[in-house]
């Protein structure tokens, strides 16, 4: 695993000392010549090598932009406790506002919208335009990279925003302010940079866990126009996002540590889907528990965030923290309707001393659990009246799940399941056809079947409307026209994958590289 610093990589191997053993292991492997094997790795991020995913730890112009609007229409929360960048930028839009008739115009329409939008709970007011920024693409349109209907609940009541946002950032200049204000950006940035490499590092060690899974990714960004004493953390299908704002004491790595638990963890459970099945009778169990009504529906959900807040609970305090204290924060865990704390808690004892790691030991940890046992645990409960609201958000909707899941299936491996579940999008048009194709593609990529992949991502250009899946698409046929020795057809599609999503950087970076040089497989390692 490596984390990427505004578009640098950064070696965590000061921190890794345990973890080099675990990266050995994993290197230990040979390439065959075949072209094939390079093509599996087009779907991989590319870091230290082709295999490795990106942590990243940046900033983000669109999150800057629709925070900042909201900020110039009477958004105030924990303004005194913010960083004083906050008021800096806020001055300057609300100058550029009251000096341009064409933004205060601008502002007038995009403020109305955002009083008639406003909750009574602060937090769920910011979390709405949090998860609408994470869905935008970039400037100047700020336009939704899915069709509305795949928005997570809370952006799609506030996606109006988006485009009446826009106006405002060309009218107030709002770019201009960003790029003034870019190096203190970089500074509020580097203040996270050794704690979460630290927190990435010390997290895989625990696990046992070598690097991450391919093809899915985890963001950290920084706004300081947001309450600093709120987190945000979401899951939106193979996509992990944190955005902080800074401000006060504390550099919030135990929220962060949170969200990258469950995107280390959350595709095991799909590995063993009958294993995760047969508990599902637990969840009557839980009923009356206090908890987010997601748990309470979903057995994958409630497993893992048992097991997470366990592993928290291990893993919190000093050698010399007394059992009692750790015991305690298990009852509280279990009161609020977690109620495998206690078990996976006393699964990581054993854990901690055995040289296996976590991938190696979670699927025989769901096969142990005994449900008369743990359902006896929950009745013999007394469930607290209220529980701490959970940090990350999934987007999971009732229906249109398809293709979430065939991609948290083909992140996790499990090819086949991946492919019968976007056959069946396809054959039921229930959900984005250029996306399942998408997925198709890359199964057929991981099968090394050539023509498979080819036809599948050329189908997918026809009626994909989501830029990145177009992007790719085309970097994908780049590559493949490279390995055929297809120069110029190759190149035709690198320049269509900059025209359509160059804004998203990791799209820039590999059809930039595309247009360099002839894809070239890896070299074979012994």
């Amino acid at each position: 695993m490596c984390l990427t610093h505004r578009a640098e990589p950064l070696k965590l191997a000061k921190y890794l000392p345990q973890f080099s053993v675990l990266l050995e292991a994993l290197l230990r492997f040979s390439f065959g010549r075949s072209a094939w094997v390079a093509l599996i790795a087009l779907t991989a991020s590319v870091c230290f090598s082709q295999n490795t995913p990106k942590v990243t730890l940046d900033t983000s112009e669109t999150v800057f932009t629709i925070l900042s609007s909201i900020n110039a229409c009477g958004y105030d929360d924990e303004l005194t406790g913010s960083d004083p960048l906050r008021k800096q930028i806020r001055a300057e839009i609300n100058f550029a506002t009251r000096t341009s008739d064409e933004a205060f115009q601008a502002s007038n329409g995009m403020c109305q919208f955002y009083r008639e939008h406003i909750r009574p709970d602060p937090g769920r007011n910011l979390a709405q335009y949090i998860s609408l920024s994470l869905y935008l693409e970039g400037p100047p349109n700020f336009v939704p990279r899915v069709v509305e209907s795949e928005l997570a609940p809370d952006a799609m009541n506030v996606v109006g925003f988006a485009r009446l946002a826009a106006v405002f950032y060309e009218k107030a200049g709002l770019h201009g302010i960003w790029q003034r204000h870019r190096d203190a950006y970089a500074r509020l940035t580097s203040a996270y940079h050794e704690p979460l490499s630290k927190m990435v590092a010390s997290t895989e060690v625990y696990l046992k866990l070598p690097s991450g899974y391919l093809g899915r990714g985890f963001a950290v960004y920084l706004e300081p126009m947001g309450a600093p004493g709120q987190v945000n953390a979401r899951n939106y299908g193979n996509e992990y996002y944190v955005v902080i704002s800074p401000g006060g004491s504390g550099l919030k790595t135990d929220q962060i540590r949170h969200t990258y638990l469950h995107y280390l963890l959350d595709p095991l459970s799909l590995k063993y889907p009958t294993s995760v099945k047969r508990l599902e009778p637990l969840l009557e169990s839980v009923k009356r528990a206090p908890m987010d009504e997601g748990f309470k529906s979903d057995i994958s959900l409630l497993i893992n965030e048992c097991l997470i807040r366990a592993i928290e609970i291990r893993t919190e305090g000093t050698k010399t923290t007394p059992e009692a204290v750790r015991a305690e924060d298990v009852q509280k865990s279990t009161e609020q309707g977690f109620i495998l704390t206690r078990y996976f808690y006393d699964s990581l004892v054993a854990f901690e001393k055995d040289p296996a790691g976590i991938q190696s030991d979670y699927p025989e940890w769901l096969t142990n659990i005994d449900l008369k046992k743990e359902a006896r645990r929950a009745a013999d409960t007394q469930f607290a009246s209220v529980a701490a609201p959970e940090l990350l958000h999934f987007s999971r909707p009732n229906q249109k799940r398809l293709l979430q899941t065939a991609e948290n299936y083909l992140a996790a491996g499990d090819l086949k399941t991946a492919q019968e579940l976007a056959e069946q999008a396809i054959k039921e048009k229930s959900e984005d056809q250029g996306r399942a194709l998408f997925i198709m593609a890359r199964v057929a990529t991981a099968n090394r079947d050539m023509s498979g992949a080819t036809g599948y991502f050329e189908q997918a250009l026809k009626v994909a409307q989501e830029p990145k899946v177009i992007a790719w698409s085309h970097i994908y046929l780049g590559r493949i026209y490279d390995l055929k020795e297809q120069r110029e057809t190759a190149l035709d599609h690198y320049r269509a994958a900059m025209s359509t999503g160059g804004i998203l950087p990791e799209v820039k970076e590999a059809a930039e590289r595309g247009l360099r040089q002839p894809y070239e497989p890896p070299a074979s390692r012994q």
